[in-house]
């Protein structure tokens, strides 16, 4: 962390979420603000940012809020890990692994409805000039 620190519409225009949304991810405890103003505005730091972008990240490919607390709490632990006994290191290793495995299943679903989506564009973007109206 750098020491700087952002209030919350700068943390909302570097991550794309709205207010809103990082409330509600502050009132879910996946996120909360490293610090307060004096006047009480939620301030925010770089590692803040870089969790809400995890957040961000996991919302598409369909984990839920729980599997997101999950995850963020296996890395926390062990980007903080000093303290941790090789089985405790090698059980969060584990879990993130998993999150990683069901990110790609995920990634390739789309991929698939992609395709599946470009194809049918493709075969209306085709079919356009027999509809076309014909000229004076």
């Amino acid at each position: 962390m750098d020491g700087t620190r952002m209030q919350i519409g700068e943390v909302a225009a570097r991550t794309e979420l709205s207010l809103r949304t990082i409330r509600h991810y502050e009132e879910t405890g996946l996120v909360v603000p490293s610090a307060r103003s004096q006047g009480g505005f939620r301030l925010y730091t770089d590692n803040d940012v870089a969790r809400l972008m995890v957040i961000r990240r996991m919302k598409p490919l369909g984990f839920t809020l729980d599997q997101m607390r999950d995850l963020l709490d296996a890395t926390d632990r062990l980007d903080a890990g000093d303290n941790l006994d090789p089985d405790e290191r090698e059980a969060l290793f584990q879990r993130v692994r998993e999150y990683e495995r069901s990110a790609a299943e995920q990634v390739e679903k789309l991929r698939v409805q992609l395709a599946r989506a470009e194809d049918f564009a493709a075969t209306l973007r085709a079919r356009l000039p027999e509809y076309e109206p014909a000229g004076p």
